[in-house]
């Protein structure tokens, strides 16, 4: 699925989620408020105009229920439509058999509480009360029409007048409440492969660690989201060829999973090609020491086909030029997908000796007593900003930030709640800019009385310590140079990820790599891939019952494993293929060797 350009929504809708603001704001102090009883829900539904019976409130506040958000509010107006003199009119026309605009009482009973929206007796009473409608036992409903859509008129009128005339009202976040959002459904953007744990058979989708609600534009999560194709790389062209890039990050999970997002380049003609992926660096971070420089990428190149099973191994990066992992050759005209990889052997989880005890702070009062964010907070969110801004042009567009709300939040954000960004925090051509990025965290903190914990959340997610030390994430870059076309890269999310990353991997070790039996197993195989700056093994037991593989690595020299130990044992399940290990050199420095031994250990 792609969502919509936020430049598509129409004026209609821009005017639609002002006055649903304007109400809001009318009775709350923020939109990120709960509606917190069938009171305050109805009230909030007339200043939006509309005239909500007691039988429409129970349609919406059904028992059980504690609590609506902003969104919720939202869909709710665009169910119930205001309602128009004319159509008000045609139905009370159809008693009057005298035409003379007056019915009995008992006709407005009849009417009000029999079938469609019913009215209370408490209802009923409150209006046949009203002398100004009623005279000599009749009710006059061409009044009554014209009071009640110039009350719905004038309240709504109120609020937007209300919206406009106060600054600090108009300058309020929007989107659902933090507390109001059920914890979500953990979602990655693309959950990559950890080699040590992959099996053939499909393996569970990996979650995120532990998510917060947010308080930034949102709306209900999905199990399977994807960044728009609407992104597109940057792109420049030159005689000698033509260049796209795109961004992306690895992140660690809390069980050590590496994830990323996943894109697809499509390629107009046939053409020569060099691909390269490689660590990015920060430029906040121009002085200081960036350890995730170091850590190794990989792309894996698949060809796309109708159905899972037609993908086919193409390439895969396999040479490094300082900190670029590159490939060159001949690509043909299509559609391809790229799998950025990283072995795990560079980034891993931190032990909780190497976790920090103290932590810097986020926000601080100004001498006039108003909240603001540190520097050095600012700097993090100025890097969190460059990460996520995928297309390099510093703007957020809509796809962009959804990718940081599905990986903090697991919402993504309404287009509605987007619009109304023009209103809050500074945009510019319908995105994001770095400046209204801080103000949207600004306001957080603000709304928060100064509570950290949502932005520790934040800053959490995307890799950072509690010094704000980028420690457990690796931005990336990718490029494409193509002589003869121009090619195009777009961020993807493929519902099956992790499952073709697999597939792409143990192809890759299977064609390029040596293969052997274990002693005394003649259906365990170990393929042995031996790159010049990466080996890759991989189990085959193609017997009908598990085995047991022990790996020793003590007579390697200058290497680390994805495992993170010299010595294991692997199950591995009858008829099924498992990532053994990835080996990368400790120091690139130095010379390394790989010596590794396995053996099957006996059943018994």
């Amino acid at each position: 699925m792609s969502y919509l350009d936020s430049s598509e929504a129409t004026d209609e809708e821009e005017t639609f989620y002002m006055q649903c603001r304007a109400a809001y704001l009318s009775v709350f102090k923020s939109s990120l408020t709960n509606i917190s009883s069938k009171q305050e829900l109805c009230r909030v539904l007339q200043l939006a105009g509309r005239n909500p019976s007691q039988a429409t409130l129970d349609k919406y506040w059904k028992p059980g229920t504690s609590h609506m958000n902003f969104d919720d509010f939202c869909d709710i107006l665009k169910s119930e439509w205001k309602t128009e003199n004319s159509e008000l009119m045609g139905v009370f026309r159809k008693l009057d058999a005298n035409g003379d605009g007056y019915i009995s009482h008992s006709k407005v009973e009849q009417l009000l509480s029999t079938g469609g929206d019913k009215m209370t007796s408490r209802e009923l009473k409150a209006i046949l009360s009203l002398s100004e409608i009623n005279k000599d036992g009749k009710f006059n409903y061409v009044e009554f029409c014209r009071h009640l859509v110039s009350t719905v008129e004038k309240c709504q009128m109120a609020s937007l007048v209300k919206l406009q005339s106060d600054a600090k009202l108009k300058k309020q976040n929007f989107g659902s409440n933090p507390d109001s959002s059920p914890k979500p459904s953990v979602i990655s953007s693309a959950t990559l492969l950890q080699p040590p744990e992959t099996t053939s058979p499909d393996p569970d989708v990996t979650t995120r660690k532990d998510s917060r609600p947010s308080s930034r534009p949102s709306s209900a999560r999905s199990r399977r989201s994807s960044l728009s194709n609407s992104i597109t790389a940057t792109s420049s062209t030159s005689k000698q060829s033509h260049h796209s890039f795109m961004k992306g990050c690895f992140f660690l999970d809390m069980d050590g999973t590496i994830n990323s997002l996943q894109y697809q380049l499509h390629l107009p003609q046939t053409s020569n090609v060099t691909l390269s992926i490689r660590p990015m660096s920060l430029d906040q971070r121009a002085d200081k020491p960036s350890p995730w420089m170091n850590v190794d990428t990989a792309l894996f190149v698949m060809s796309a086909g109708d159905t899972e099973e037609d993908l086919t191994l193409m390439c895969f990066t396999d040479t490094k030029d300082k900190e670029k992992y590159c490939w060159k050759g001949e690509l043909k005209a299509g559609m391809y997908y790229l799998l950025p990889f990283s072995s795990g052997c560079r980034l891993k989880k931190r032990s909780q000796k190497n976790v920090p005890t103290k932590s810097i702070d986020l926000v601080y009062k100004t001498d006039t007593g108003e909240l603001d964010l540190t520097r050095a907070f600012r700097e993090t969110l100025s890097e969190i900003f460059d990460i996520i801004d995928l297309d390099g042009n510093g703007l957020l567009s809509l796809e962009e930030y959804n990718f940081l709300e599905l990986m903090v939040s697991g919402e993504e954000c309404k287009m509605g709640a987007w619009a109304s960004c023009k209103e809050n925090f500074d945009m510019r051509k319908n995105q994001l800019t770095k400046q209204g990025f801080m103000e949207l965290n600004l306001m957080e903190a603000t709304e928060k009385d100064g509570d950290s914990d949502d932005l520790w959340t934040l800053v959490e997610t995307m890799g950072y310590n509690r010094m704000l030390e980028l420690v457990e994430a690796c931005p990336f870059q990718i490029d494409i140079d193509c002589e003869s076309t121009q090619p195009s890269l777009q961020p993807l999310k493929m519902d099956s990820g992790l499952k073709i990353l697999n597939q792409a991997l143990m192809k890759s070790i299977t064609l390029e790599g040596a293969v052997k039996q274990l002693k005394g197993q003649d259906n365990v195989l170990i393929y042995t891939y031996k790159g010049e700056h990466r080996v890759s093994s991989l189990i085959i037991n193609k017997s009908n019952q598990k085995v047991t593989v022990r790996v020793n690595n003590k007579h390697n020299i200058n290497c680390c494993s994805s495992r993170g130990l010299s010595v294991f044992a692997i199950e591995v399940p009858a008829r099924t293929k498992m990532v053994c290990q990835h080996v990368l050199p400790t120091s690139d420095k130095q010379d390394w060797t790989y010596n590794c031994a396995e053996t099957v250990l006996s059943s018994k």
